[in-house]
């Protein structure tokens, strides 16, 4: 009864997420729509190769055509385009290296062997990339078709049709993946910047109101640290989406339209990304500052208040980062100066803090000194990164 009772939740689950994710894909652009416009302009393309391949030319290997169309289908255009001459390469070199060796040595093992060991070497070659191992698969493709072939002209002829229904399936695919709704992923930029945001500002937001309260724990501080460190995966994958965003554009007729000719560009949101990475790795340092024990020291606790302050004006400012949107980007911008205008005053505070209560900045087994020198590079950073998206929404604008 039990198990069968799971077993039914978990179909129900299932089914939950799979109506969820439709309902996603229906509702707005995101992972699941882009999903499905891939597999919908693949299957375009795979059809409208097979047709010309197998119906109108009769091909005796049609399916070269629909596999290279829906091989070199990507997330940009600039990355068809790319991939589709690397593919190209990699099979003409493989049908050369066949079309060579066959009809010096003839269709016997030796003659495979030698075939195989140069196309491997070829696949090897850098500019080649991930197509590298297409040089072998059309050679031994090539090799099945002129063994099975009779005749010098008609073993000619067939090597030629591989190469021909792979440049016909290239050019339906890029054609697709241009005419059929082209990627234009503006905003993979942006939700790489949201989510490193995100992680800062709920780090912020758990640290300010311990501080206020008292010193905290070292397994509190711990924690921090440890969060502030586990961003490296994040990073990448923010600087992933920005790289997408920028190929996006290349190549790609939709960035004519009116409606994309005030993008503001990706300048000013490659600096914030660095801002945000570089703000990250400083806030990791705050954090073992926090670390350091200073016990009787009746100074730290009002310090600690003070510069609790200031951390929760410096998560307002990481706030407005989690919600970035071209649409509103020039009004984001003046309220990230306002408040990047706030959060300077309550660091001025902090310093003010330590010259009231005499407090040594230099002295390394304390932790005012690095506590100050983070909040001043917190603060550089993001007036840094208020200054690029105004100036960014004001060229917009």
């Amino acid at each position: 009864m039990t198990r069968g009772t799971t077993t039914e939740r978990t179909e129900t689950g299932r089914l939950t997420e799979l109506t969820q994710w439709w309902r996603r894909a229906f509702s707005y652009s995101g992972d699941e729509r882009d999903t499905l416009l891939v597999i919908g302009k693949s299957t375009l393309a795979a059809t409208l190769a097979w047709v010309i391949a197998y119906d109108v030319l009769d091909a005796r290997s049609p399916a070269f055509a629909p596999f290279s169309a829906v091989l070199i289908m990507q997330v940009t255009v600039y990355r068809s385009v790319v991939q589709s001459l690397r593919y190209v390469g990699a099979v003409v070199a493989g049908v050369l290296v066949q079309a060579a060796l066959g009809f010096l040595a003839g269709p016997d093992l030796l003659t495979f062997v030698l075939v195989a060991l140069i196309a491997l070497t070829i696949g090897r070659w850098p500019v080649l990339g991930v197509q590298g191992p297409q040089v072998a698969t059309a050679a031994f493709f090539a090799f099945s078709t002129y063994t099975s072939s009779s005749g010098d002209a008609q073993r000619f002829f067939r090597l030629g049709e591989i190469v021909v229904l792979v440049l016909i399936g290239c050019a339906i695919g890029i054609a697709v993946n241009v005419l059929v709704v082209p990627p234009l992923r503006y905003r993979s930029a942006e939700y790489g910047i949201r989510n490193l945001a995100h992680t800062l500002y709920d780090l912020l937001a758990d640290m300010y109101p311990v501080l206020a309260e008292g010193v905290p724990d070292q397994d509190t501080t711990g924690g921090w640290r440890d969060r502030a460190a586990r961003t490296e995966e994040m990073i990448g994958q923010a600087r992933s989406g920005l790289q997408t965003a920028k190929e996006s554009a290349l190549l790609n007729p939709r960035r004519l339209l009116r409606r994309y000719r005030g993008h503001p560009g990706f300048q000013g949101y490659e600096a914030v990304l660095g801002a945000l990475e570089r703000t990250l790795y400083q806030l990791a340092s705050l954090t073992r500052g926090l670390d350091r024990s200073l016990e009787g020291d009746e100074a730290r606790q009002p310090f600690l208040q003070r510069y609790a302050v200031f951390l929760e004006s410096v998560s307002a400012v990481a706030e407005v980062l989690t919600t970035l949107d071209e649409t509103t980007l020039f009004q984001q911008a003046k309220r990230l100066e306002r408040l990047t205008g706030e959060a300077e005053t309550r660091h001025n505070d902090v310093v003010e803090e330590t010259r009231r209560l005499s407090l040594s900045l230099a002295d390394p087994s304390a932790p005012y000194g690095v506590l100050v020198i983070e909040a001043t590079r917190l603060m550089e950073e993001f007036r840094y990164t208020s200054e690029i998206l105004l100036d960014a929404a004001k060229d917009t604008d």
